[in-house]
């Protein structure tokens, strides 16, 4: 299976889906539908064939199913794939959650004149660049789909958005990510001068550390600046609540469920192992970006009046967990962040399609315009309720045992840091209690009975396409042993750039402190 070219695959099936259904007539909508949904389908397939054939094993390779194929030689630019356990969560995260976000807008396009080939040609192309990302091996590969990404979703956002601000939010988010973008291809030019012409990924990480600090400080921070405004980590965070509200609600659960991902797996896969020093010299800055973002976030979340800003709000202070594991240095944090990441696009995933699904009934994102809407739609408001426990890492889901790996392991590391931290999950479960109280209980709003929507409750389609978050929320929240296993050995290999010896990985679910070597 490993002699397949599954990685290339895995790119190419939704490009060529891209530039199928974008040739669909107008008219055919439901064409455009069903076969966007076929290409979408077939990379959750071909997903399904790595992770079969993927080495969970300590001694595997770091990277697997390795592709080369060379584009301009005297540059080293070639088309080279790889994967790594931490890229194959969040391939999977990517493969299963798309098709559930184009069944979440399948009837979203109807009343308005928008053009539904064009709006799921967008989704393929975004997937397909979502996905080179975690699989490039080569630094300018990486940065080449780090801002292909961007145009997509920038037409998702400004063209399919809702509400008068949805230009500003496309035209923000484009300038604050392409800004970011441009310090990073400086620092992409700047490796690969200081480095003999490399731009392959496996070379650059096996080759001896670059011995001027000054320059891998610079190095670092182009890179971290681009993946920072990208997560996003506070201060870098102010375009966020503007995607996040203005996009239709299937997006914004493509853009923080999986996009946003993309740069913290980047300071896994990039900054870390080519710029350790760095990385440990800007550490407790970003550790300490990182608690503000939890605490800040979560206090604007409790003053939000509107139900997609609130949820894009959630997602800064869960970016702030996911810095503190990776920024921690210790084998359960760093397990804890990479599982977070997962999760995370899971839980808020679904609540972002929970929350679309209330918008489009009832035309508004306005909390006030609700109030007491569970005595008509009780299985919404009760999937509702759960997608936001989750959020706020209750035990038994996904989340929790995320949380508690970060906790867990930066207090062993800073007990400062960890004691800050755990003020935001009491923070979390106000704003998500609170949230739901002022849609789903107390005095029903009048103006509920005079649409007809809202007295609808979950579809058949509906129900079938959050069932899939449920179980994996649920099933994961019980027995995430198989998603530790597979991270394990990506955590391992990452961390010995910082440590400088092997980290054992948590065994009988105890996580292991950092530091202990495996001999």
């Amino acid at each position: 299976m490993n002699e397949l070219p599954l990685l290339s695959a895995l790119v190419a099936v939704p490009l060529i889906g891209a530039v199928v259904v974008a040739s669909i007539r107008r008219e055919q909508a439901a064409a455009a539908r069903w076969t966007a949904l076929a290409f979408s389908g077939a990379v959750a397939v071909i997903t399904a064939l790595v992770a079969v054939g993927f080495d969970y094993g300590p001694d595997a390779p770091w990277l697997q199913f390795t592709e080369s194929y060379t584009w301009i030689e005297n540059w080293d630019l070639s088309l080279s794939w790889g994967i790594d356990g931490i890229a194959l969560l969040l391939v999977a995260l990517t493969a299963g959650l798309t098709p559930i976000a184009m069944l979440a807008a399948w009837r979203d396009l109807d009343a308005v004149k928008r053009s539904v080939p064009a709006f799921f040609a967008l989704i393929l192309a975004l997937e397909a660049a979502m996905l080179a990302t975690f699989l490039a091996s080569n630094v300018l590969l990486f940065y080449f789909f780090f801002e292909a990404m961007l145009v997509p979703m920038y037409f998702l956002i400004g063209s399919y958005g809702t509400g008068p601000r949805r230009q500003y939010a496309a035209v923000k988010f484009f300038l604050y990510s392409l800004l970011g973008g441009l310090f990073m291809l400086v620092a992409v030019i700047a490796l690969w001068v200081n480095n003999g012409g490399v731009f392959d990924w496996q070379t650059l990480v096996e080759a001896e550390p670059m011995a001027d600090g000054s320059l891998q400080n610079w190095l670092f921070l182009g890179f971290f600046l681009a993946f920072a405004i990208k997560a996003p980590f506070f201060p870098f965070h102010t375009w966020l609540p503007d995607a996040g509200g203005a996009a239709p609600a299937a997006v914004a659960a493509l853009l923080v469920g999986v996009m946003d991902k993309i740069g913290t797996f980047a300071i896994l896969r990039y900054c870390i192992p080519l710029f350790p020093d760095a990385t440990k010299t800007f550490a407790p800055w970003v550790i300490g970006m990182s608690v503000i973002g939890v605490l800040y976030a979560a206090f604007v979340a409790i003053g939000q009046t509107d139900l997609k800003r609130l949820v894009a709000y959630t997602s800064i202070a869960h970016f702030g967990f996911i810095g503190i594991g990776i920024f921690a240095f210790t084998q359960a944090s760093a397990t804890g962040a990479v599982l977070y990441m997962f999760n995370h696009g899971l839980a808020t995933g679904l609540l972002f399609i929970v929350v679309g699904f209330l918008t489009f009934r009832r035309g508004s994102a306005q909390i006030t315009d609700y109030g007491g809407a569970a005595k008509t739609l009780p299985l919404l408001a009760g999937i509702f309720l759960f997608a936001g426990l989750a959020s706020l890492s209750l035990p038994g889901t996904a989340p929790f045992i995320s949380e508690f790996l970060v906790l867990f392991g930066a207090f062993t590391d800073n007990e400062p840091v960890a004691v800050l931290a755990t003020l935001g999950i009491i923070l979390a479960a106000a704003y998500v209690l609170w949230m739901y109280q002022r849609t789903m209980q107390g005095d029903r709003n009048p103006a509920l009975d005079e649409v007809p929507a809202m007295k609808r409750d979950l579809t058949v389609r509906e129900k079938a396409l959050v069932a899939p978050l449920v179980i994996a929320i649920l099933g994961f929240g019980f027995f995430p042993q198989p998603l530790i296993d597979a991270v394990g050995p990506a955590v391992d290999n990452t961390l010995v750039f910082i440590t400088g010896e092997p980290q054992t990985a948590p065994s009988d679910n105890v996580p292991a402190a950092e530091g202990v070597s495996n001999e």
